[in-house]
């Protein structure tokens, strides 16, 4: 089942099928976020936002619009 980023709960592991913001597109590539990539939440801020992902081995912290616009699969 695909969803956003954003709509994943802490500690659910997922892959990431697609980036769908075309501004953030580059910015997100950079930061390690590309297709095929394994993704999970770690920690969300009292008020939902920002959320800390772990991804390729580091932990990213990302603005709830930034994970809105990343497109997973649940594993």
């Amino acid at each position: 089942m695909e969803q956003k980023l954003s709509e994943l709960g802490v500690g659910q592991p997922a892959v990431i099928i697609s980036l769908g913001d075309d501004e953030l597109l580059l910015k997100m590539m950079e930061m390690g976020f590309l297709p095929g990539e394994d993704i999970i939440i770690e920690q969300v801020a009292p008020h939902g936002d920002p959320i800390s992902v772990m991804i390729a081995g580091y932990q990213v912290s990302l603005r709830i619009n930034e994970a809105d616009s990343i497109i997973v699969k649940r594993k």
